[in-house]
């Protein structure tokens, strides 16, 4: 039987995983810069927790949702988003007591699972980083996080992003322009997709999304939702935009934009890239205030975000953007036989107490075949340990691109080794 990995999944081998590392401390320095913490939820939940949150309706819940019963005989689901799961922990664990500052603000990153066409950077095991900031309710948070995201992708250098942003409005607003937009597809139900057939009369604001050619031609000319928000709504939208001009961050009025979740009001946005021709959102979100209220929870406003870590990527590596390189090898110890072996052990622990990073040979093959490890490992220094070190204690360090050396003894290596290294590098 041959083994492979699921379909929609992917390896990130040692060679790659370095740029995932750089990706995410740079988006957790950026994040609490603005004062956001780390929460940490389990990937599998109460298949209800998504089902109620995404919508029955959701493409999500009715083709994309990992579930199964467990021994016990649960429902139990996968996430395929973080929101839910960070509203849950919100509820559960009463971070809505007067006691914790508000708003409270949270990041979480890791793997997401939705069954769906694996394609150009979209994988059924993929990854998110994302922010949820509940407890205010204010235009002025809608833009801090909007600028946050802004900001990551500029201190990450992305370029070519494009902020688009619309307003779904209040759920009055929402149902004024559901009916005004049943009114105006009506007239071509016989041209929509099957798809937005169904979706007319259960979710018409998700046929404006649809990827669907003629579905696309149909949505040109439909109302748009900016004109039925409500008063107040309306408000919210402007100081938006304003905060967003004030900051200098350009944005496009994106009237089709609804995003796939049900749970959204007023502001929604979406970071978008081109690539060779393609639109790809590397990220999108936007408040969702009914949300923690709907779970049992308190009357709750919420704001929040997620960014995909392979659409993220593979926009970096077309972008040729500059990573920190994989680390080095501080030291690299050949061992020329098994009497020195012990030893050996003894030295390179000894190394990294002193917090070096450190590797050994464990073959004793010729030394100029262990030279060649060394260079593979991009290793600054080599320390070669035989018989006759062992006995006489006295040993030599080597750098390896300057060949410059430095005469010592093992004892003075696993006692204080930052003043040969400082010699050797400077």
């Amino acid at each position: 039987m041959k083994l492979q990995k699921p379909k929609g999944t992917a390896d990130i081998l040692p060679k790659d995983s370095y740029k995932w590392q750089y990706i995410e401390t740079m988006a957790q320095a950026v994040f609490e810069d603005y004062n956001f913490k780390e929460i940490r939820t389990p990937i599998f939940e109460s298949y209800e927790l998504f089902s109620r949150a995404t919508g029955e309706t959701s493409d999500i819940v009715t083709k994309e949702m990992y579930d199964f019963e467990d021994k016990g005989g649960r429902h139990i689901a996968l996430r395929p988003e973080g929101t839910a799961s960070a509203v849950r922990a919100y509820i559960e664990n009463k971070l809505f007591a007067p006691e914790v500052p508000k708003p409270v603000k949270i990041f979480y990153k890791g793997p997401m699972f939705r069954y769906e066409r694996p394609q150009t950077g979209r994988f059924r095991q993929f990854h998110q980083i994302g922010v949820e900031c509940l407890g205010i309710k204010d235009p002025a948070l809608d833009v801090e996080i909007i600028a946050m995201g802004h900001s990551f992708f500029q201190q990450l250098g992305i370029n070519g992003i494009t902020l688009h942003l619309n307003s779904l409005g209040d759920s009055e607003s929402r149902a004024n322009y559901r009916q005004a937009l049943i009114d105006y597809l009506t007239p071509f139900e016989s041209q929509l997709s099957e798809e937005s057939k169904r979706r007319l009369h259960e979710n018409p604001l998700r046929i404006l999304d649809s990827k669907e050619k003629e579905d696309k031609e149909i949505v040109k000319n439909a109302p748009s939702i900016l004109y039925y928000l409500t008063e107040e709504s309306q408000a919210h939208f402007n100081q938006v935009r304003k905060g967003l001009e004030t900051l200098q961050i350009d944005y496009v009025i994106d009237t089709n934009m609804v995003r796939g979740l049900d749970y959204y009001n007023d502001t929604i946005f979406e970071f978008i890239v081109e690539v060779k021709g393609q639109e790809l959102t590397v990220c999108a979100g936007g408040r969702y205030d009914a949300l923690v209220e709907y779970f049992d929870g308190p009357e709750t406003p919420a704001f929040g975000f997620g960014l995909g870590m392979e659409r993220l990527l593979l926009i970096a590596e077309l972008q040729e953007i500059a990573m920190i390189p994989e680390n080095t090898v501080d030291v690299y110890v050949a061992v020329l036989d098994h009497e020195a072996s012990l030893q050996a052990t003894l030295l390179t622990e000894a190394l990294r107490e002193q917090a070096y990073t450190v590797e050994r040979d464990f073959t004793y093959r010729k030394l100029n075949k262990q030279f060649q490890s060394a260079e593979r490992l991009n290793a600054e220094l080599i320390i070669t340990l035989g018989e006759s070190e062992v006995q006489s204690g006295n040993i030599t360090v080597k750098n390896n691109k300057s060949r410059k050396e430095v005469a010592t003894t093992l004892q003075d290596i696993r006692e204080n080794f930052s003043k040969i290294y400082e010699e050797l590098t400077d």
